[in-house]
């Protein structure tokens, strides 16, 4: 099962963007631009959990959340959004610094839902830039050699 990396179609973008829609237009009109900031993506979808307006059922609504998530990541580290496409479909990815290690924001909070767990997002945050840190630091490492 290879994995193809590829910059984003005008499709992905436009899927990225209407998931991301989704997740912003639960701001009031006049506070939407709170979505541009680390925090106002992490408080937003800290209610929409906390609040349970989404059944675990409604995968396509979580995945929309993985997509802010994805979003708040690539701001705080840095990373790009990227398409992998292997044998079991397209999906969106973040990149850390070259196309072999891939993250996979989509489904890191709807998985968590959808087996009934509390999801803490600020927790699982700052645990997925602590492991990009750390991944980093050990392929810098790698390539500095002995």
């Amino acid at each position: 099962m290879e994995q193809r990396v590829e910059p984003l179609s005008s499709a992905d973008l436009a899927d990225l963007e209407a998931k991301r829609n989704w997740v912003r237009d639960h701001y009031e009109e006049t506070a939407r631009h709170e979505y541009e900031t680390l925090v106002g993506k992490l408080r937003l979808l800290d209610a929409i959990l906390q609040n349970r307006w989404i059944a675990p059922e409604e995968t396509l609504k979580l995945q929309c959340l993985g997509v802010t998530f994805g979003d708040a990541l690539s701001q705080r580290l840095g990373l790009a959004w990227v398409a992998v496409e292997d044998d079991q479909g397209r999906d969106p990815a973040l990149v850390v610094e070259g196309p072999s290690i891939l993250v996979f924001p989509l489904t890191s909070i709807s998985r968590r839902v959808e087996r009934g767990e509390q999801v803490d997002v600020y927790g699982l945050f700052e645990s997925a830039c602590r492991t990009v840190e750390r991944v980093r630091t050990e392929q810098a490492d790698t390539a500095r050699g002995p």
